[in-house]
Parts: C-alpha cells; sequence; structure tokens
C-alpha cells in the first residue's frame, strides 16, 4: 500500500517539480552572476573621477540607536578611509546606552586633528521621534538634510570598512555613471549556527532576487542593502528623500525600489572583505533579526506569509524526504534538486568561509528558517506592531504605509 502511494502520479509530478524549480535557479545563477562585477579587481584600484574630472564628495551617513557595542569601530574605519573628499554624518537616535557619548567623544578627538580634518565628522543627536516616522529613517532623512555631497552613502553602525572600499565603490559608480550602487558585505560568522542560518538564507537569495538584473532598465528587479546604499544626491531628493519612506520597516530594499521604479540606472557590486558585518549572533540570531522584517517583506499579509512557509518547507525538505521515500525513476527529480543544492552551496563557498558540508545542515536551517517567518506573524500580530530597538510602531500605520507605496518584485 505504501510502495503504491509512493509511486502515484502525484509524487512524480513533485519530484519532477522540484528538480526543475531547482535546476532552473542553478542554470540562473550559473549563466549570469559573473555579470556582477567584483570590486576588489586591480581596474577600480584608481582615483575617482566623475565625467567632469572632479573628485565627487561622498557624505556618508550611519543611523546609530543603542549600538555602543560597535559604533567606535565602525566609525573609526568610516574616519580612516582613503578617499581624498567625504564627511561621516552620524546620528544619535535617543540612544539608551553609551552611543551619543562615545560619538561626541570621536568627534571631539578628530576636530583636534587639524584644520583640514576638524569637519569630517558630523554628530547629530535625535531626542524625539516625531509621529509618522521610523526611527531609522528619520534619522537618516535628519542628516540627509545635513549632507553636501555629490552622493549619499547610507551604511549601519555595525559595519566595518576596509579603507579603499568608498574609493573603489565611487571608481566603479563614475565609470558606469550609475545612480545607485549597493556593494555586497563580506559576512563575519564566529559558529556553526551562524554558518549554517547564513547558508541558508543565502540560498533562498537566488528565488527572491536576479541581482544580475537590476542593471537592466526594462527588468522590475531592484536591490538594497542596508550596509551599503550609495546614491546620487540629486536622484535621492528626486526620488523624494527619506520622507518617502518614513514608515517603511525595510528602508534599504524599498530605496532600491524607487530608484529602479522612476527609471534611475542600478548597480549592485561583489567587494569581497572590503566590508564586514556580523549580521547574526548565532543560529537564533536570524531569528530574532527576522522577527521585525519578514512579515514586512510580505506586506503583512497573513494569508501570503502561510503560502509562504508552506513553499519554503516544501521546496526545501522535499529533495531530502522524497530522495528516501521515493521509490525507482519517481527518486530522479529529488536528486536533480539534492544535486543542486550542493552545487549552490559549493558555488557559495568560493565567497564566504562556510563549508559546502554545510548542505548537510539545510533541513535544519529550513525549520528554523519556517519558524522565523511563523513568529515575525505571529508576534506581529499579537503585540498590533512591530517592536525594534524599543520603539513600538503600529501595525495599522505600518499596513496603511505599505498599502500606499508601489509594490515591487523583490518576493
Amino acid at each position: 500500500m505504501i510502495s503504491a502511494y509512493l509511486q502515484h502520479p502525484v509524487v512524480w509530478a513533485f519530484s519532477i517539480f522540484l528538480g526543475a524549480v531547482w535546476l532552473s535557479r542553478l542554470f540562473a545563477v550559473g549563466l549570469n552572476m559573473h555579470k556582477i562585477a567584483e570590486i576588489t579587481r586591480p581596474e577600480y584600484d584608481a582615483a575617482p573621477v566623475d565625467a567632469a574630472g572632479r573628485v565627487p564628495r561622498i557624505s556618508i551617513v550611519v543611523p546609530a540607536r543603542n549600538e555602543a557595542e560597535h559604533i567606535e569601530a565602525a566609525l573609526v574605519s568610516l574616519l580612516q578611509l582613503d578617499y581624498p573628499d567625504y564627511e561621516v554624518i552620524a546620528v544619535d537616535d535617543r540612544s539608551e546606552d553609551a552611543t551619543g557619548a562615545i560619538l561626541d567623544r570621536l568627534q571631539a578627538q578628530w576636530r583636534e586633528r587639524g584644520e583640514a580634518l576638524r569637519h569630517r565628522l558630523k554628530v547629530l543627536h535625535v531626542t524625539e521621534l516625531p509621529p509618522g516616522w521610523l526611527g531609522k529613517t528619520h534619522a537618516m532623512w535628519q542628516a540627509g538634510t545635513q549632507a553636501t555631497g555629490d552622493w549619499i552613502l547610507f551604511t549601519d553602525a555595525d559595519v566595518v570598512f576596509r579603507v579603499d572600499a568608498l574609493r573603489r565603490a565611487v571608481v566603479y559608480a563614475e565609470r558606469e555613471r550609475a545612480d545607485h550602487v549597493v556593494l555586497f558585505p563580506t559576512m563575519v560568522m564566529d559558529s556553526g549556527g551562524e554558518r549554517m542560518m547564513m547558508a541558508f538564507f543565502q540560498s533562498q537569495f537566488v528565488f527572491a532576487h536576479r541581482p544580475w538584473k537590476v542593471a537592466d532598465p526594462k527588468s522590475r528587479d531592484s536591490i538594497g542593502v542596508g550596509a551599503f546604499n550609495l546614491i546620487r544626491r540629486s536622484v535621492y531628493e528626486q526620488i523624494g528623500t527619506y520622507q518617502r519612506l518614513r514608515l517603511a520597516v525595510l528602508d534599504d530594499m524599498k530605496l532600491g525600489e524607487l530608484v529602479k521604479q522612476e527609471g534611475h540606472r542600478q548597480r549592485c557590486v561583489f567587494g569581497r572583505d572590503l566590508l564586514k558585518l556580523r549580521w547574526v549572533f548565532g543560529a537564533m540570531g536570524m531569528v530574532r533579526n527576522l522577527t521585525k522584517n519578514f512579515f514586512a517583506i510580505l506586506h503583512f499579509n497573513t494569508a501570503f506569509a502561510v503560502l509562504a512557509v508552506c513553499g519554503i518547507l516544501l521546496v526545501n525538505l522535499g529533495p531530502f524526504v522524497g530522495i528516501w521515500l521515493a521509490q525507482g525513476w519517481a527518486r530522479a527529480g529529488f536528486i536533480a534538486a539534492l544535486a543542486t543544492l550542493v552545487a549552490i552551496y559549493g558555488g557559495m563557498s568560493r565567497r564566504s568561509d562556510i563549508s559546502p558540508f554545510y548542505v548537510l545542515l539545510h533541513p535544519i536551517g529550513t525549520l528554523l528558517f519556517s519558524y522565523a517567518v511563523a513568529r515575525s506573524v505571529v508576534l506581529t500580530l499579537a503585540r498590533g506592531g512591530v517592536v525594534w530597538r524599543g520603539t513600538f510602531y503600529p501595525l495599522g500605520e505600518l499596513k496603511k504605509f505599505s498599502r500606499e507605496t508601489p509594490r515591487w518584485n523583490w518576493l
């Protein structure tokens, strides 16, 4: 009886479906990922000049709320960049720890280095959050009003820059005549659990994004990364600044959407070790990080969330379960899907310190990731909103903003 069920046409169809889905992703990545520039290559180790032959000025914006543990290392790395003309605008967003004091100390120390550098670091202190804003978007908007650069780089308070990171990115941006450039950070991982979850997260990236298509003006694909969103100031103002993103939980991705929607030139690049970021702390760190974000990714749609969890489980657990339970040729699709997963993990290992053998932990990553999505939905609905960095944002306001904001196709 069980053997008959395992030979059922539905099993065959599911096997073929999974094999086709995973193989299509592998071919898409294999044929196109090389189109994304690697800016650590020698040709980008050059002087940054714009079309007029001048060095463009850069304003770097760093919002920080309760970031005392990370902010000094991040800011010191920014202040040591080898870029000729830039400023750093750090915003203390109502911090309850030593973040504000650290920023003030660094600003005082930098002013002692001489007239040429005394204005390199500007510190803003936000003491109140006005209605209708998220703390982070408000902080970045405030900094944007103080920016004097031709470009604005929005980054995070826990990102450490290599000394040549900005210069290489601007060289690429000006050569491409780009309006918005995203540089993917190198993730720092200190445990097996972190590597397992990051490997799973990256394996799912190929379903939600086609980064090689963001440069295609005919494509709807867009991208944004909080660690490095470099945008021309003129374009930033044309798209409505962060006022247009005031309640965007996923502000980095939404910024990329607006740039692409309004016809501006967008690019994304690799840069191994140019930026370093430890995004998760332990396997459960990924779960905690996604609690705020994932329901927003799904536009706060509960039915869509249920479908997403079911899809994640079927697509990612299916190959492992099917290869053991199916019989005969019904295994073929499951084998193809599993072989594709192995190849994807092998490819990821060339750009990170994640061993391809972490594919063996893919089922555990699947379950934890699915739990994270479900947790995001349940906690947001139970609380009636999102809690982030100690501030509560009502679900009604977030939903209304999500409905009013044009949706793009990153999921």
